[in-house]
């Protein structure tokens, strides 16, 4: 019996190692299982977190990019508004260049049609006036029929605008009737012919002409008024104004002094 007991005795304490190495492996099986279990979790979180990152980044960078092509957008725009403002004002002063043409064209040719209505109104008094006598008549007040026929052709021309024909025929008037009273009118229509034709050089060197050969003349006045008016058209308005001052110093009763006073009163406005 003793030794049956002891037999027993020894076969369970030969047993309990068994059975706690199988208790430590079962144990640590479920907590491999259980950290297993986590590392995954942990992974398919982090993997998640990667994810969203990467979705945000590419967010984030497309907004950049928008926001870059906005600015350039932005950029252009004003680029662009600059320019329109720039055409704006060169347009304004094409215009204001323009307006001031026109006038000037206006004034000229206004004058033009005043001389020329105080010519008509001249030739129809001198007309009904009795004849003098021919012994109190200097031998050339008076134009001949000829000198007469050929200057009113001449400035019929001009009246038609036909300014090319109107110099040739004046100048061929004045190379056959050199010594007309009517020779210093000749030449002024010759100035105010080329500014028909927007010659204005060639108009003042005309009536600077008339001013050196018939400087008595009544047409001096309206051609130092001539002078000014192309001067004014060609921008050089310091010389018009002198013209005007000099103008008015010499002939200071005639109707064409009016006129630059008026004119240098207007330059003043200006």
């Amino acid at each position: 019996m003793l030794r049956i007991a002891l037999f027993t005795l020894l076969a369970a304490v030969a047993a309990l190692p068994a059975r706690a190495q199988l208790f430590d492996d079962n144990e640590a099986r479920r907590r491999i299982e259980l950290l297993r279990q986590q590392v995954e979790a942990n992974k398919k979180t982090t993997e998640e977190r990667l994810l969203k990152a990467e979705a945000d980044a590419q967010s984030a960078s497309e907004r950049a990019a928008d926001r870059g092509a906005l600015l350039e957008l932005s950029s252009q725009i004003e680029s662009l508004r600059g320019e329109i403002a720039k055409m704006r004002g060169q347009v304004e002063v094409l215009a204001n260049t323009a307006e001031t043409a026109e006038a000037r064209q206006k004034q000229l040719y206004l004058d033009i049609d005043t001389r020329l209505r105080k010519l008509e109104q001249a030739r129809e008094q001198a007309a009904a006036a009795p004849e003098k006598p021919a012994a109190a008549q200097p031998a050339d007040a008076e134009p001949s029929p000829g000198e007469a026929k050929a200057y009113q052709a001449a400035l019929d021309q001009f009246k038609l605008g036909n300014y090319t024909l109107a110099v040739a025929a004046m100048q061929g008037f004045l190379v056959t009737y050199p010594s007309s009273a009517l020779a210093a009118n000749a030449q002024y229509w010759i100035g105010m012919a080329h500014s028909g034709q927007r010659d204005y050089k060639s108009a003042i060197a005309a009536q600077r002409k008339l001013l050196t050969t018939w400087p008595d003349s009544p047409k001096a006045p309206d051609a130092m008024l001539s002078i000014a008016s192309a001067q004014e058209t060609m921008g050089d308005r310091t010389s018009a104004r002198k013209t005007l001052e000099e103008l008015i110093a010499k002939y200071p009763g005639s109707s064409s002094a009016t006129s630059a006073k008026q004119r240098l009163a207007a330059f003043s406005k200006r």
